[in-house]
């Protein structure tokens, strides 16, 4: 199966500045919008501060245990609520990758894992304002008893061959099925952040 790291909702191929933010958090003047050739951001016409609108960074992990995996049903109060995913979640600005992994991991489901590998990294363009960039992790369940938490509203375990519900990322879909076909576990991670 080939391999695919960039997914598009939408088209974002327009040089937009989509900001839900308009005054500088560092003197509170309002900003204005300054474009070059490919990008368009906010700068304060006071203090110079450039107002950069990344992607926000992520990790999903994919949990197998006897050939099953783990997805996980979203709650309706969060984006794409009611459809099914990976468990994880946005990295906090004080966590490492693999740190974030665990405690998403522990919110969602109740589980500590082991983190085995790095499958992939994904960019996704879900909206004008919701880009993000995640870290595709392999583990497998080391304890805990499976309890939906957070952003989940149910956890059911699926055969690694499928079928699967109806899901919420097309990048989940692609993960699942690129490892199913072929088994590639990616490339190994730091032994020390492995089991948190």
């Amino acid at each position: 199966m080939k391999t695919k790291q960039i997914f598009e909702t939408y088209n974002r191929k327009g040089n937009q500045t989509i900001s839900k933010f308009r005054y500088c958090p560092v003197c509170g003047t309002q900003c204005i919008s300054i474009s070059t050739l490919k990008h368009s951001k906010l700068k304060c016409p006071q203090c110079g501060f450039i107002l950069y609108q990344n992607p926000s960074p992520g990790v999903v992990v994919l949990i197998v245990h006897n050939d099953m995996i783990l997805l996980g049903e979203r709650d309706n109060k969060v984006f794409m609520g009611g459809k099914w995913s990976l468990p994880g979640g946005f990295i906090e600005f004080d966590e490492d990758f693999l740190s974030a992994a665990h405690r998403e991991i522990m919110e969602e489901t109740g589980l500590s894992i082991k983190i085995i590998s790095i499958l992939s990294v994904v960019s996704n363009f879900f909206s004008p304002d919701l880009h993000t960039l995640v870290i595709v992790l392999l583990a497998k369940k080391i304890n805990g008893a499976l309890q939906p938490g957070d952003d989940m509203a149910k956890l059911e375990w699926f055969p690694l061959s499928g079928p699967f519900p109806s899901m919420a990322f097309e990048a989940d879909r692609h993960i699942i099925n690129r490892y199913y076909t072929t088994k590639l576990t990616g490339t190994s991670v730091d032994p020390r952040f492995a089991s948190l």
